[in-house]
């Protein structure tokens, strides 16, 4: 499937807040209902001073990711279209701008742990709780290139080793 990712519209925060919400439902297990909404007006207030670009499908947003100078404060993609790109193509929109990405990802949320870890981002650190002092440890994440093939530039002519310009050949 292909995305169009764009600014957000002030006028979709709703729909936006929908994204966050159903996400976290899905994916961050080791939170409560209570928990989830006294985080909601949190979100809410985020959502109407970030910066956001939106990952948009036929019938609307599937997903945001927030940030400022390569570091990404939020990323979330509605259940339904988990798996489907929106995610990766809201992070590559984020690396043309700024080739090192950072990111904090919850310690108990393997399944984005695994994600970011597919799309090379590495772990720089951990943090025992969250930014509010809650229980829930972070993982400090960087990704310095967009993952990706190695351009092949040491096997031609038939398979044998041509050394890049101006390397020395082995002795």
């Amino acid at each position: 499937m292909t995305w169009t990712i764009r600014d957000a519209d002030p006028g979709e925060r709703e729909a936006l807040v929908g994204i966050w919400r159903r996400a976290v439902e899905a994916t961050h297990h080791f939170l409560g209902p209570a928990e989830i909404d006294d985080l909601e007006p949190r979100v809410r207030a985020e959502l109407a001073r970030a910066a956001l670009r939106v990952a948009e499908g036929p019938d609307g947003p599937v997903g945001f990711l927030g940030g400022s100078a390569g570091e990404v404060d939020m990323l979330f993609v509605d259940p339904p279209v988990h798996g489907r790109g929106a995610g990766t193509a809201l992070l590559d929109d984020a690396a043309a701008h700024h080739p090192v990405l950072t990111l904090d990802v919850n310690e108990q949320n393997p399944t984005a742990r695994d994600w970011y870890a597919r799309r090379g981002f590495v772990e720089t650190g951990r943090s025992e709780s969250d930014e509010d002092g809650r229980p829930y440890p972070l993982l400090h994440l960087r990704r310095v290139t967009p993952p990706g093939p190695a351009p092949d530039r040491a096997l031609k002519n038939g398979g044998r080793r041509v050394p890049r310009e101006g390397a020395r050949e082995p002795a």
